[in-house]
């Protein structure tokens, strides 16, 4: 039974969702268009995803117009989206409702059992695993991630079951909107300090993010994380029920014997000192055997049998954007990669180190966000160190003001490698040029970042296509189709 006052996706009646091809807003979008909700969108580009809610029956006009608002009774729009937006600014003076994505997203899961991953890093993996495993058990969850899962080629469907998984946000206090069964705090780290000022204000958050849950459920927290373990040593004196994990001797759920490889990463799992075997996932990285602890922690808490726990995480594509190999071309291989914190930068640059082998790391980055890349100066100079030649192109910041000698030029000073082996470029198009310069057959190339800079993989293959086509004796470029992009996780 629904509480009376409390909205339901079902409320919301004709949708129209302000910038919806992002990974989160086109998330919604698809969750709600697979519900049955009505839903328009605006946006200025032809993101991947749009084509995807065209074929679920979603409109989307090429442009922001107040016409786009006829006939709508709810618009939605994200924390990047301005207060003059012409749009929302409309609809405000229409009288229509407007939310912001969390709180839609909160209606969704009105009626469901929620588990809610927030964290510095692993929110997306994390979330997906979670998904994958509950799908193995048989329980149809709802999910809205930040990423698409590589095998399901989806970031959000509407499931039967009774639960919901999705990624909270805390870079704008959103994922305190949620009333989670299971609330699942990866680490704490110092971040959006733009929003909380503190490291210390953050923790706060995360602490009451915790006390959310509902009374029956329980909060999972990362034994090794110094910051998810203050959180979690406040909550338990609140009288919450909290379950750890990692390899620290004092975890719930223990972690022995990781292995990465190039083919994946396994590790021995006990909980509470019984031994559960093996688990193992064909992702490689230690970081997402850590990540994936999260995800078994909390299937076996919600009563799903070991075996379907370990078959659901081993069949775990990987995430599109997380550690995500585009193509082979001239034999480069180019990956991509969604980090842009130190900390996650440093753990997706070791692990693709290993995957290098004998060649040469060449990492594209695109730092994102003025106060993270000013605030996380050196550590960011420090991560890039551990490629052997860094491309860094200017801060993808939307509305921040950037002042003379900051930004990517700064941050390219700072990176402790040789001047021939970095270098600031500003310009997008100058970037393919640039990479195929520097690299050679057996080298890897990652393109890191922000958002926008997931597009330039396929540039940085079809400039290497064009290096590599043999030249005819009439001087034309002899033509023909590139090799086929390997997508793996």
């Amino acid at each position: 039974m629904i509480p009376a006052g409390v909205l339901t996706a079902e409320d919301l009646g004709r949708v129209h969702m302000i910038g919806v091809g992002g990974v989160g807003m086109s998330g919604l979008a698809r969750l709600l268009l697979t519900r049955g909700v009505p839903v328009s969108g605006s946006e200025l580009r032809e993101w991947p995803a749009l084509a995807a809610l065209r074929a679920l029956g979603g409109t989307i006009y090429m442009s922001h117009d107040v016409s786009n608002l006829d006939g709508v009774d709810t618009v939605i729009y994200s924390t990047a989206i301005p207060a003059d937006h012409v749009e929302l600014a409309e609809a405000r003076k229409r009288g229509l409702r407007v939310l912001h994505r969390s709180e839609a997203l909160a209606a969704s899961m009105t009626g469901r059992r929620t588990i809610a991953v927030a964290g510095t890093h692993g929110k997306t993996t994390t979330t997906s695993m979670i998904t994958l495993i509950m799908q193995q058990a048989g329980l149809a969850p709802s999910f809205v991630i930040g990423g698409e899962i590589s095998e399901v080629g989806s970031n959000a469907h509407h499931g039967t079951g009774e639960f919901f998984v999705a990624e909270a946000d805390e870079s704008d206090r959103s994922f305190l909107l949620y009333r989670p069964h299971v609330s699942i705090i990866t680490n704490v780290e110092e971040d959006h300090l733009n929003t909380y000022g503190t490291l210390a204000n953050l923790e706060d958050a995360f602490v009451e993010f915790g006390t959310l849950v509902e009374p029956d459920g329980f909060v999972v927290a990362c034994a090794d994380d110094p910051g998810a373990m203050r959180v979690t040593a406040r909550l338990r004196e609140l009288g919450r029920t909290v379950y750890t994990y990692g390899e620290s001797p004092e975890a719930d759920l223990r972690l022995t014997d990781i292995t990465t490889t190039a083919a994946g990463v396994r590790y021995l799992a006990s909980l509470n000192g019984q031994e559960l075997g093996e688990f193992s996932m064909p992702v490689p990285g230690r970081h997402l055997g850590l990540n994936s602890a999260s995800a078994v922690l909390t299937a076996l808490k919600l009563g799903v049998d070991p075996e379907v726990v370990a078959a659901g995480l081993a069949a775990h594509p990987g995430v599109r954007r997380r550690f995500e190999l585009k193509g082979i071309v001239g034999g480069v291989r180019v990956y991509d990669e969604y980090a842009y914190h130190p900390t996650s930068m440093t753990a997706a640059l070791h692990t693709l180190r290993e995957v290098a082998g004998d060649g040469r790391l060449v990492v594209v980055f695109q730092p994102y966000r003025m106060y993270r890349t000013r605030d996380l100066q050196e550590e960011m100079a420090t991560a890039l160190a551990l490629a052997d030649e860094a491309v860094i192109m200017e801060v993808f910041g939307p509305g921040e003001v950037r002042e003379p000698g900051e930004g990517g030029v700064a941050l390219t000073a700072a990176v402790p490698l040789p001047p021939e082996r970095k270098i600031f470029v500003p310009s997008w198009e100058d970037v393919p040029g640039e990479v195929v310069r520097r690299v050679r057959e057996g080298d890897v190339v990652v393109t890191m970042g922000a958002p926008p800079i997931s597009l330039m993989g396929d540039e940085l293959m079809a400039a290497l296509a064009e290096r590599a086509e043999p030249v005819s004796p009439n001087g034309y470029v002899a033509r023909h189709a590139s090799p086929d992009a390997r997508e793996s996780a």
